[in-house]
């Protein structure tokens, strides 16, 4: 179970609250104050975290730059066998990590264990990727550029930034967390991690996974706390080389207040899906549910709007229909399909954008039904452009369908959003769907398929207010190391073999 056994470390039974952790050991705060976390499905208090204060974040601070000194002198092949034993320590307790899950932010059980093992997987793949990048280099020769004789030898090679503030969203509060932290670790950079409040339980524990992996003390820090104290201490903070932020319109705040720092941001999208006359529609409606409503479309590349030739809109709408009628709707930890969403204001919001969309004519092809945090999967057929639905996030159980006569207003409609992270187009026709996907403003486009950010090590990016930068296991490596360039100067031109 949670907080037992060999992550007992992390809980304190005297109050009852999770311990943060830093310099290699679990502590309490000295604000003698905690932050609750909510159970969705219950709407009461689940567990409590430390509120850690900002000379604790500091501290935290001082200890990563020392701990980064040593670690980026260990060897690579040292960093990977080590990110290797850490995966295999979290894929071994997934039970009481996928507990977590369930009870933070209401992932249906079989879920929440996918994730913490698609983690583990992360991680590891990483250590082997991090070895091939790493482990390579360029060497220049000055002849090549006109004007100049071969007397300037170049090596170029991969050297760490330093420490990598990592700030995960609730949906993946694990995988997105190790995203973050293997390629910067294998990078040899030290780690701050600031997990969100929903999920941040899970990720104490998935910390707990690396500290028993004997990484040293000081370069892996879990800090919890209130946003309000702690968050632009920490993103302005100036021990801070890096930032890698999932989440949503805060990340457009940090960007604008980090300064001169790399930054790696995904902020949500409105991922829109392009439906052709000639497209396998069994195959679109099986996508449609799996990509609007998987995780009760909590999920930044979940099917957003539905933009579907009006010659075969009834066909497929009936079609979705069936499908949405026979998802199961209940509480996570019996695996229903759809699940109470994060918080009761996450629900007042989507309740807000379903009441916006009847009262302008939106067609309900459900009735409307909420339980507290828990919103029945509906489908809205016929939303017109002036409807918020047609362009705000719902991430919820909620999906608007625009028919369109052309596919030139598809592309338009898509395009015309301030998000931009991925798409899908659905057709049988290759060149049209490469044309479709080509003029489409996003990050990625899926052709014949729901938008998805897997596998992990396919790059992930978005445009507009979609982010900054490319996520994937190879870009999140490259961009938390800069080039660093030895330059040798012979004392005369040199020409090697004759």
């Amino acid at each position: 179970m949670a907080g037992t056994g060999i992550f007992a470390d992390i809980y304190d039974e005297h109050t009852g609250v999770y311990k943060y952790y830093s310099d290699g050991a679990w502590n309490v705060s000295s604000s003698g104050k905690s932050v609750p976390i909510i159970n969705p499905t219950t709407r009461k208090t689940q567990y409590k975290v430390q509120a850690c204060t900002q000379e604790e974040v500091n501290k935290v601070m001082e200890s990563a730059k020392a701990a980064q000194k040593l670690w980026a002198k260990t060897p690579l092949w040292k960093r990977a066998e080590m990110l290797h034993k850490a995966a295999a320590i979290l894929k071994e307790n997934k039970a009481p990590i996928a507990e977590c899950l369930v009870k933070e932010i209401a992932k249906p059980a079989k879920d929440a264990v996918t994730e913490v093992v698609r983690s583990g997987d992360l991680v590891s793949y990483t250590g082997e990727e991090g070895v091939r990048i790493l482990g390579e280099g360029k060497f220049l020769t000055s002849d090549s550029f006109p004007g100049n004789e071969r007397s300037k030898y170049c090596l170029v090679s991969k050297v760490p930034l330093g420490v990598v503030l990592a700030i995960p969203p609730f949906n993946y509060p694990v995988n997105l967390a190790v995203s973050k932290i293997a390629p910067a670790l294998i990078a040899g950079n030290s780690l701050v991690l600031k997990p969100p409040t929903q999920g941040a339980v899970a990720a104490l524990h998935m910390v707990h996974c690396f500290h028993l992996a004997g990484f040293p003390k000081g370069l892996i820090s879990c800090i919890t706390g209130k946003g309000s104290e702690i968050g632009d201490f920490l993103t302005m903070h100036p021990g801070v080389n890096c930032i890698s932020f999932t989440g949503g319109d805060t990340g457009i705040a940090i960007s604008k207040k980090a300064g001169m720092v790399p930054l790696q941001m995904e902020l949500g999208g409105k991922d829109a899906c392009i439906v052709l006359e000639d497209a396998d529609l069994d195959l679109v409606a099986a996508n449609i549910i799996k990509g609007g409503f998987s995780y009760s479309g909590q999920r930044c590349t979940a099917v957003k709007v539905v933009l579907v030739m009006d010659s075969v809109a009834d066909t497929l709408v009936e079609k979705v229909n069936v499908k949405v009628s026979k998802l199961t709707v209940g509480p996570p930890e019996e695996n229903c399909d759809i699940t109470p969403v994060v918080s009761e204001s996450s629900a007042n919001f989507i309740e807000g954008l379903v009441m916006d969309a009847k009262q302008k004519g939106a067609t309900f092809c459900q009735e409307y039904k909420r339980d507290g945090n828990l919103i029945w999967p509906l489908l809205l057929d016929n939303v017109k452009p002036e409807m918020r639905i047609a362009w705000e996030e719902p991430f919820g159980p909620v999906l608007p369908v625009i028919r369109i006569n052309t596919v030139e207003q598809g592309i338009h409609h898509c395009n015309a959003s301030n998000f931009g992270l991925q798409g899908c187009v659905f057709t049988r026709d290759i060149n049209k769907a490469i044309l479709i996907g080509d003029a489409m403003e996003t990050g990625t486009v899926q052709i014949n398929s729901a938008p998805a950010r897997g596998p992990d090590h396919f790059p992930f990016q978005g445009l507009k207010d979609s982010g900054i930068g490319s996520q994937g296991v190879t870009n999140s490596i490259l961009m938390m190391t800069k080039i660093k360039s030895t330059v040798i100067n012979l004392p005369t031109p040199s020409y090697t073999m004759g």
